[in-house]
């Protein structure tokens, strides 16, 4: 089992608990997940925190190893399901939301070291996520 944070399109955040992410995604597909508050259908997940066992003490029995491959693969699936890829123009899309021009939204995309201090100085969170270009299969 595993457990998903979820919200629906109301903004109402709640837990879920399914199978694997295909057990979610069918039955979100579906229209079967609803929110607890609203029941509003329209729903996502959302990003979790992420608990990391410390090597330093021993294994409790029922703790899971990470297997941060898919980890890492999932995070990126959801970053590029969920937020607009806005490419080179990520700094003046975040000023432009920032400042209310445009309306607030998820977005990825580029920025320069300049433009990062920019938008540092202007008070806009964001946070970089190295993605490694998929390598092509060169097995033999």
């Amino acid at each position: 089992m595993i457990a998903f944070d979820l919200e629906c399109s109301e903004g109402h955040t709640f837990e879920g608990w399914f199978n694997d992410i295909a057990s979610f995604e069918e039955q979100n597909a579906k229209g079967l997940i609803t929110c607890p508050y609203c029941e509003d259908t329209r729903v996502r997940r959302v990003l979790s925190p992420v608990a990391i066992r410390s090597s330093s003490r021993p294994a409790a029995q029922g703790d899971q190893t990470i297997d941060y491959r898919t980890l890492a693969r999932e995070v990126v699936h959801y970053i590029n399901s969920n937020f607009e890829n806005v490419g080179p123009n990520f700094a003046k899309e975040a000023l432009k939301m920032h400042y209310g021009v445009k309306e607030k939204r998820n977005i990825r995309g580029a920025a320069t070291e300049e433009e990062e201090k920019t938008l540092k100085e202007e008070g806009i969170e964001f946070f970089k996520i190295p993605v490694v270009k998929k390598e092509e299969d060169d097995s033999n």
